[in-house]
């Protein structure tokens, strides 16, 4: 095999984003745990904590989830009292999306997950945010 070939793995730029991926949601999983949170019920009540509201196909569209996946995460998420969900007023088929009381609860805790997360990546301020930026333009959104 030459060094070139496009199936040798260490020529995959897939894989060292998965591998990332996994990795820093392995870092969260036990600081989640204690809050009885994954990590993707985290990113939906972030959401939530910045818009107190939103329909269902904007927090899919925020967090790159589809309604097949975020379903069965908000009807948990609720069972655990952290949500509510409420078909809208105006039209019966968008499901806002709120955070409850308890969800609001989580926050503070929350909060200590960020720094203790920042701390587990090897990069200064610079290439972190350098790395936010590469990591949004290959999503196709810019910030």
């Amino acid at each position: 095999m030459s060094d070139d070939d496009p199936l040798l793995l260490r020529n995959q730029l897939c894989f060292p984003l998965y591998a990332c991926s996994r990795q820093v949601i392995r870092g969260y999983t036990p600081l989640l745990d204690k809050l009885d949170l994954t990590y993707t019920q985290y990113v939906v009540l972030m959401v939530l904590w910045e818009e107190g509201s939103v329909n269902v196909k904007t927090l899919g569209e925020r967090l790159f989830l589809d309604s097949g996946t975020l379903s069965p995460l908000l009807k948990g998420m609720e069972k655990k009292g952290f949500i509510v969900r409420e078909r809208s007023e105006e039209d019966s088929r968008v499901v806002i999306v709120s955070v409850t009381d308890k969800g609001n609860g989580l926050r503070s805790d929350a909060e200590k997950i960020h720094s203790d997360m920042a701390s587990c990546l090897p990069l200064d301020k610079e290439e972190a945010a350098t790395l936010y930026r590469l990591l949004y333009k290959i999503l196709g959104r810019s910030l």
